[in-house]
């Protein structure tokens, strides 16, 4: 499996803004789509699509593969996901270490799991298989979580670590899920950071979370809080040129506003660029 491009700096494809986006061709370097919303036949979706393609990379982020989901994997899924792939030629897909269903319902969330070897070893065996099917290396994210389980014998880190490895598979670190669990659970951010293994990170996703003081949300529907701002910066200085974008997904802004957080991305990472040549200087 070939390895992946560098992306630089992109945003969620999202209905509202398709218009400015065609009229205004914004400096954005790629955009990620939500894979479910593109699996059919026809109709305007995939007909904008193919115009937003034609002028920058896309990338397919899904939310139903249900990869730690006890149910069999849904192949009819999978083989619908291969065929926009093959359609489209993303520059990689991805999706969640969640389950989003059981017993054949689909629950519409990202639900969390045990971290145990028993669900490691049924996660590595189900991202292989997917892998298998779509011919392509799974890009795989950490969702946010909201309870924790008293049968989990290692941190959620390292069961994330330890799954890339053996699946061989890639992660999409989610900067923001990363510190909304922290701040949930009262885990050590920078562990989770620097556990991660440098190597497997393909793509960053940021945005912005619900603050309701006992406990965090992510909503994706305001701006990047200072803290994530933050730890962005971290997890830049671990991880390197990794592809980055911000997902908004309600209380939808003016496009300026996301553009100026694009804008201040490439900010800290100049200046992350610039401390690294005055110290080898």
């Amino acid at each position: 499996m070939k390895s992946l491009p560098r992306l630089g700096y992109g945003l969620g494809l999202r209905p509202v803004y398709y218009d400015e986006i065609l009229s205004t061709r914004p400096p954005v370097d790629w955009f990620e789509i939500i894979s479910e919303n593109y699996m059919i036949p026809g109709g305007r979706p995939l007909a904008m699509l193919e115009r937003f393609r034609a002028d920058y990379p896309i990338v397919m982020h899904g939310v139903s593969m249900s990869l730690a989901s006890t149910d069999p994997l849904d192949l009819d899924y999978l083989k619908a996901l291969k065929t926009l792939a093959d359609s489209i030629e993303p520059a990689w897909v991805s999706d969640h270490l969640a389950w989003t269903g059981v017993h054949g319902r689909n629950l519409h969330d990202l639900l969390p799991i045990p971290y145990t070897r028993e669900a490691l070893n049924h996660v590595v065996e189900r991202i292989s298989r997917v892998q298998d099917i779509l011919k392509r290396r799974l890009v795989v994210e950490n969702a946010s979580t909201y309870v924790t389980f008293t049968q989990s014998e290692m941190p959620e880190w390292e069961f994330v670590a330890r799954m890339a490895e053996r699946a061989d598979c890639l992660l999409l670190l989610d900067v923001n899920n990363v510190f909304v669990s922290g701040f949930n659970h009262g885990f050590d951010i920078d562990a989770f950071i620097e556990a991660v293994p440098a190597d497997r990170v393909a793509q960053f996703h940021m945005a912005g979370h619900t603050d309701n003081e006992t406990h965090l949300i992510d909503t994706h529907d305001q701006p990047i809080r200072e803290e994530v701002w933050t730890l962005y910066e971290r997890a830049r200085r671990r991880f390197g040129d990794v592809s980055v974008m911000i997902e908004r997904d309600d209380n939808f802004p003016p496009f300026s506003e996301l553009l100026g957080e694009l804008q201040r991305m490439r900010d800290i990472d100049a200046a992350i660029a610039a401390d690294a040549s005055r110290s080898a200087a």
